[in-house]
């Protein structure tokens, strides 16, 4: 099955500005706003422990991100996770560079079981989350979707989560259904947080679309695709290649996820 309806999700999105509460690293926080305001989400950036499960239960949906972690983040990721668990709320989880240290695996470990709604990472993150012996550079993947392919249907069974592992090509799975999306540009990965930003749109999705969290995750991804195309057809590097996404993004349309054609079973 190809068909997933990713035009309703954006159309969602668009009509109830979702209010997203992202637990994001310092390098991510500008552009992971600037990405959800553009497709036009609301984002809130909190990370006190005094605060963030309070907050949690208050927004549409959480993001977690653990590219910069200290002990207070930490603390503050777990509280958060868990209020997002006790009352519903979908949450994402963004392993960042969780192959670096034993920190990052602990850390990773403890978020893991208050149940993601959806985990969003590249490839070394997703082999090194399912447990699989492979070394990842920071945060540059360096196994291919494929190689990956089958840690990732490992960790949505063993979560119970939809896995988005993303790259050149993209991978979605329930765990029991596959997707692949193909699209954006070769400039992507030239503009750092572009990822971190993707995450916190995959939960802005989830926020809109609970009943359809496939889907969502999906629309997600095929928008940055989508937004990414249209960027590079104009950017003249790294910098106006940014500038550029943030307007395909604030230009998008339920429309041209309708006709996306970059979807197709795995």
């Amino acid at each position: 099955m190809t068909s997933l309806p990713l035009s309703d999700a954006l159309y969602a999105l668009q009509r109830t500005t979702p209010l997203v509460h992202c637990m994001t690293n310092y390098v991510a926080m500008n552009s992971t706003a600037n990405c959800l305001l553009a497709i036009g989400a609301s984002p809130a950036m909190l990370h006190a422990p005094e605060e963030v499960a309070e907050f949690t239960r208050l927004a549409g949906a959480l993001s977690i991100n653990i590219g910069t972690p200290s002990s207070d983040w930490a603390e503050g990721m777990q509280l958060a996770a868990a209020a997002a668990q006790a009352s519903g709320t979908p949450w994402v989880f963004d392993p960042v560079a969780v192959g670096a240290t034993g920190y990052r695996q602990t850390l990773s470990e403890k978020l893991l079981a208050y149940a993601p709604t959806a985990i969003r990472g590249n490839t070394s993150e997703i082999m090194t989350l399912a447990g699989l012996a492979h070394a990842g550079r920071g945060v540059d993947a360096t196994a291919s979707i494929d190689e990956a392919r089958a840690a990732a249907i490992a960790l949505a069974k063993r979560q119970g989560c939809i896995v988005a592992m993303t790259g050149e090509r993209d991978f979605i799975t329930s765990g029991q259904q596959h997707w692949y999306i193909t699209g954006g540009h070769a400039l992507m990965p030239r503009v750092t947080t572009l990822g971190c930003a993707l995450s916190a749109t995959v939960a802005a999705f989830l926020a809109a679309s609970p009943a359809s969290p496939v889907a969502a995750v999906a629309a997600a991804l095929a928008s940055f695709a989508v937004a990414g195309a249209r960027a590079g057809e104009q950017a003249a590097g790294p910098g106006s290649f940014q500038v550029a996404l943030l307007d395909a993004l604030y230009q998008l349309t339920p429309e041209d996820l309708e006709s996306f054609t970059g979807l197709e079973t795995a």
